[in-house]
This record gives C-alpha cells, sequence and structure tokens, in this order.
C-alpha cells in the first residue's frame, strides 16, 4: 500500500504536470493540431480534433485530486504517457530527429530525442505508482508540508532538467535558434 502523503504528491505533481500541458497546448491549439499531424501517426482527418488531447489533459489533472476518480486517472494518464513516448520512439526509428515534440508552449520548437521517450516512460510508471491502493492513515501536518514543498521542488527540479537536457543537443540548440 501507498503512503497517502507519497500518494499526495505524485497525484499533485501530474495533476500538475496534465494541466499545465493542456494549457500549454490550448494558448495555441493550431500549432498543436500542426505538431500532432507531423507525427504522422494518425491520419489528417483525426488530427483536426487534437483539441481533445488537451481537453483529455485538463481531466486528468482534475481526476487525479479527486479521490473517486484517482485511479482512473492515473491509468488513463500512465496510459497517455506511455502513448506520448510511443510516438516519438516511432518517429525517431523513421529517422524524424528535427521532428518539434509539441510539448512546449506554443512558440517552443524543441526536436524530439531518446530522453523524452525515457523520460515519458518513466513518467508512466512514477503515475501507475498513484493508482496503487493508499493507505488509510490520516494525513498530519507535517504531512501536507511534505506534500505542498515536495510538489513545488520536484515541479521545479523537472522543468529546470526538461531545459537543460532539451538545450544540451546541437540539434535542439538549432531547432530553437540558439546556435
Amino acid at each position: 500500500m501507498l503512503d497517502p502523503a507519497i500518494g499526495a504528491l505524485l497525484a499533485g505533481l501530474f495533476a500538475l504536470l496534465f494541466a499545465v500541458a493542456a494549457a500549454q497546448k490550448l494558448r495555441a491549439p493550431s500549432r498543436f493540431t500542426e505538431a500532432l499531424a507531423a507525427y504522422r501517426l494518425v491520419p489528417a482527418g483525426v488530427a483536426r480534433f487534437s483539441v481533445l488531447v488537451p481537453v483529455l489533459e485538463a481531466l486528468l489533472a482534475l481526476g487525479l485530486l479527486m479521490r473517486a476518480t484517482r485511479v482512473a486517472a492515473a491509468s488513463t494518464g500512465a496510459v497517455l504517457l506511455v502513448a506520448y513516448a510511443a510516438a516519438i520512439a516511432v518517429n525517431l526509428r523513421r529517422g524524424r530527429h528535427d521532428l518539434a515534440c509539441g510539448c512546449g508552449g506554443p512558440n517552443e520548437r524543441r526536436p524530439i530525442a531518446r530522453w523524452m521517450v525515457a523520460r515519458n516512460l518513466l513518467l508512466a510508471a512514477a503515475l501507475a505508482a498513484a493508482a496503487l491502493p493508499w493507505n488509510q492513515r490520516p494525513i498530519e501536518a507535517a504531512d501536507l508540508l511534505t506534500i505542498v514543498d515536495g510538489t513545488l521542488i520536484t515541479a521545479l527540479i523537472y522543468a529546470s532538467l526538461d531545459r537543460l537536457l532539451s538545450r544540451v543537443s546541437p540539434r535542439g540548440a538549432r531547432l530553437q535558434g540558439l546556435a
């Protein structure tokens, strides 16, 4: 059984991740539609329904925060992250290394990379852990501090590592106009 403080920390982290991802895609839905279509994994007619992806991400963010829907949201979110990893892996295998990942903001053109596949699979495994049964012990004040501070610190570390790894490759720097 998962400790409720760890479970709440995971649920909070992934709710934040999916909420930010949804907001970024909804800021410029046509850019996300272009990015999705560029992966060449769905028929062109299906890509026009790309707005459903950020809607799903927003619903996952909400679902992770509610006890009644947490397991379904965690399971669905893990599957979505695996699907993202698979889409990137397929295109890397096709040799399409300069394809923009579609995972940053609307004005960010980050190329897909192997580390993104590994990241998404690792995230999927961590999110799947939030679907495990939670111990029913009461949450204490120290737990709340752990949950809030742990969420903020982990989110900052994640954002820093994501930014660093996206700028390390020369191809990424060229695509972003940094080199």
